[in-house]
């Protein structure tokens, strides 16, 4: 390995482990958001979707304009965003504040995200170092996200919440200092123009569901807001897919799902996101509200399972060789489902230790699943559009995290999530919400063992090579 390949291997995994901390880092510190900001269940899951929806919707975006503009370039410039809002976020006195400048955020997180893959890509051309690189960005993603929650309790119950954000400064100047002077610059000098129709209708339809999702329970399912907005959103999806198979040059090449590997990799990111990521949220705050942990007990009980996720992610660069990334994906989104089926067994007056099994045998899972699922998608499609097939596997990951948090949410009583109702009727809503996810997470395991195929890594379709070059 080079000296640029390490230094760009160094910044990506950094980057990448800030904004995946920012995304599990605020659950073990809700408890606190909530009281210093006078806020409740509603509030606190915008923490979350108002950092994710945007990076879901963008993210396609901001991969096409890299792979036009200079990857180098849009990394720098997602780093920069990423760092004066998290100034932003906190300086924040208001849940309005904070959520509005956590979508501001999420921007500079999805430039970064969209970016990241490509960028390794092209810094690692060679399948064989990619493919160990690619280990480590998995191991990154998923011991990050794990590991939040730890980071999270850490320091609001050493500090204060708004050290979440500030935390991100040094390492974004740090990461801002490595890409300008060691990652080296790439684009595809044939990348299409923005498809602007598809941004505006994307964007639109995710809103107007996510919104929905998250204000059902308060508005009711047949109330005239909830029922318009889940109208807007079909119409709004249907007109993106119209919009992208007619467009001369779309955000996202249809053509490119005819790939069953392609699409099979997106299957993956959207199920484990929208089951297991997205349950976090709700299960921290069942330690810390209903077991009565505190935010770095509650971060401590993650430890033994980030540390099973780093280690198989990183053992998958050796596993890969001799075992498909069909299987890999597949068992992971298997073991993923039996830990949240696992997860049912804890109770009201449970101790945290029964809590373990399940979260060890999902992060198994997602230590398979993370790294596999990016060499997948980077495979599937021509070295010069790295950045549209990691923009689009991304959006995959973001949409899933934004609809999970809200779909899942719909289960848990609002005020039971807080305290402020029944530790049973929270228990209840949280199995129901579990056994969802383990349904979601198989029906994805399922589906990948199906569309993804068993060729030579890096090797495409004959019909999409030629479609896509």
């Amino acid at each position: 390995m080079t000296r640029t390949q390490r230094w760009t291997l160094t910044v990506v995994c950094a980057a990448t482990a800030m904004l995946m901390l920012d995304i599990a880092v605020v659950n073990t510190a809700l408890s606190a958001i909530a009281a210093d900001l006078d806020t409740g269940l509603s509030g606190l899951q915008w923490i979350v979707d108002a950092y994710t929806l945007p990076l879901a919707a963008t993210v396609i975006t901001a991969g096409a304009l890299a792979d036009r503009f200079g990857r180098r370039r849009l990394f720098g410039l997602g780093l920069g965003v990423f760092v004066a809002t998290s100034l932003l976020c906190a300086a924040a006195q208001s849940i309005t504040m904070l959520n509005v400048s956590r979508a501001a955020q999420g921007i500079g997180a999805a430039v970064m995200f969209a970016v990241s893959l490509a960028v390794l890509s092209n810094a690692f051309p060679r399948m064989e170092e990619r493919i160990k690189a690619l280990a480590a960005y998995g191991a990154t993603m998923g011991g990050s996200f794990a590991v939040g929650p730890l980071v999270g309790g850490a320091l609001t119950s050493a500090l204060d919440w708004r050290w979440i954000f500030l935390i991100n400064l040094p390492l974004g100047l740090g990461c801002l200092w490595i890409v300008r002077r060691y990652v080296a610059e790439s684009l595809d000098p044939r990348a299409p123009r923005v498809d602007r129709a598809g941004l505006l209708t994307l964007t639109g339809g995710l809103f107007l569901l996510v919104f929905a999702l998250l204000r059902g329970n308060e508005d009711g399912w047949g109330s005239t807001t909830i029922v318009a907005s889940f109208t807007g959103a079909a119409a709004l999806l249907c007109a993106f897919v119209a919009i992208e198979a007619r467009v001369a040059q779309p955000m996202l090449p249809l053509r490119l799902f005819r790939n069953p590997s392609f699409t099979g990799a997106q299957v993956a990111a959207f199920g484990i996101s929208a089951s297991l990521f997205a349950m976090w949220l709700y299960m921290t705050l069942y330690l810390q509200q209903i077991l009565g942990l505190s935010a770095i007990e509650a971060g401590l009980v993650y430890v033994p399972g980030t540390m099973l996720n780093f280690f198989v992610a990183g053992a998958t660069a050796s596993v890969a060789q001799k075992v498909s990334a069909r299987a890999l994906v597949a068992v992971g989104l298997a073991l993923i489902a039996a830990g949240q089926a696992l997860l049912t067994l804890v109770e009201v007056d449970s101790s945290w230790a029964l809590f373990l099994p399940g979260l060890l045998v999902a992060l198994l899972g997602t230590g398979m699943v993370n790294p596999s699922v990016s060499q997948v998608a980077l495979s599937s499609v021509p070295p010069e559009q790295s950045g549209l097939a990691a923009g689009v596997n991304d959006m995959f990951r973001q949409a899933g995290i934004a609809v999970g948090v809200a779909a899942l949410g719909a289960l848990v009583p609002a005020a039971a999530a807080l305290g402020g109702g029944s530790p049973q009727a929270y228990v209840d809503g949280f199995h129901d919400a579990l056994w969802v996810g383990a349904v979601l997470a198989l029906a994805a395991a399922v589906a990948t063992g199906l569309l993804i195929r068993g060729r030579p890594r890096g090797e495409l379709p004959r019909e999409v090579a030629l479609e896509t070059s």
